[in-house]
């Protein structure tokens, strides 16, 4: 894949171009995810013969997460809203740069039609990668929201209040730098970004 060949030398060239004026980089992986009202049924463990049972609602009312995790140091940054468009993922990004603002941000997303930002100011210690078309397994965020959803599957919530909430308990309590470092961790992308120091 033309991405991973030439991913080394892309990370190396953003480094150097930007090195003067940021000491600090960081490699991120940007993806969003939709929960919502509907029961996201799945597996579970029962005693052999007894068939779960599990409530459900059909319901089409939905929030998004929108978020960056690095395989770097595990850090992260979700944002929780309802919606997904480019105004939405552009005031993502906004806030996004200013969290550790003196940190250069080499961003991993997707080709999504709402990553279009081509209308938009990107701040200047933000840059994207994007992944060739129909290629999740090159970011790493999916993963995060699969492993989400194995604790989210087979729970009923009364309303769209109760999901964020649940969301907000479990991205705080739940997904730790330990956690997240163990689901991105990719030691191709990681060669390939320690390799961009090299002088």
């Amino acid at each position: 894949m033309r991405l991973l060949k030439k991913l080394p030398q892309v990370l190396k060239t953003i480094i150097n171009q930007n090195k003067d004026k940021f000491k600090l980089f960081n490699l991120y992986f940007q993806d969003e995810s939709r929960f919502g009202l509907k029961t996201h049924i799945g597996k579970c463990l029962t005693a052999r013969g007894v068939k779960p049972i599990v409530k459900y609602k059909h319901a089409f009312k939905n929030t998004y997460l929108y978020g960056s995790f690095s395989p770097i140091n595990g850090d992260s940054f979700v944002y929780e809203i309802e919606g997904t468009t480019s105004e939405i993922f552009y005031s993502y990004i906004l806030e996004f740069s200013k969290y550790k603002q003196n940190e250069f941000k080499i961003i991993i997303i997707d080709n999504a039609g709402f990553h279009s930002l081509s209308k938009y100011k990107i701040p200047e210690n933000i840059v994207f990668i994007r992944i060739p078309p129909y290629s999740p397994e090159l970011n790493h965020s999916e993963k995060i929201w699969a492993y989400i959803k194995r604790f989210y599957k087979n729970r009923m919530f009364e309303n769209l209040e109760n999901v964020k909430k649940w969301l907000a308990d479990f991205i705080v309590n739940e997904l730790t730098i330990e956690k997240i470092l163990s689901i991105t961790s990719d030691k191709f992308f990681l060669d390939a970004y320690t390799g961009g120091f090299d002088s």
